[in-house]
């Protein structure tokens, strides 16, 4: 079962970074492999926390898939969970945590646990897919830089 987990010093504020993890809608314009992403529901509570069922759709040459998961915005903890629901995989864990530390700057923590149903699929997107997962932290902080600032 791929898992992959790494911790990021970027100079963003936690905020700033769980904000731009949470906007969702717009991964397909600077996220590997990310082709489409449809919101299908959203609640939020009293508390601050947001509910979003989505469809993401990856593609990587022929091949396209589609799942969907429901994404759980938690901004006091500064935590983004998701829950794999329906699509091509057996299952799929993911996480993110977000830090401040001095001066402007925080800590991205990014975790993922996933496994695809289809032995086939597996042998076909799992090393594409794996390389992409490796570049997500990348593909955040460079987003960050162009919205934020480089620092």
């Amino acid at each position: 079962m791929p898992r992959f987990e790494t911790s990021r010093r970027v100079h963003h504020t936690a905020s700033n970074m769980f904000d731009l993890v949470a906007d969702v809608e717009k991964y397909p314009g600077f996220l590997p492999l990310c082709e489409r992403l449809v919101v299908r529901g959203r609640e939020a509570d009293n508390d601050g926390k947001t509910i979003l069922v989505a469809d993401m759709t990856v593609g990587y040459k022929v091949f396209r898939e589609t799942f969907t998961s429901r994404v759980t915005l938690l901004p006091a903890q500064k935590l983004i969970q998701v829950e794999y629901l329906d699509g091509p995989f057996e299952h799929l864990d993911n996480r993110w945590t977000f830090t401040d530390l001095a001066e402007g700057q925080s800590t991205v923590g990014f975790y993922i646990d996933y496994q695809f149903r289809s032995r086939t699929l597996a042998l076909v997107m799992g090393a594409v897919f794996e390389k992409a997962v490796n570049k997500y932290t990348d593909a955040f902080e460079k987003r960050a830089d162009q919205i934020y600032g480089a620092k």
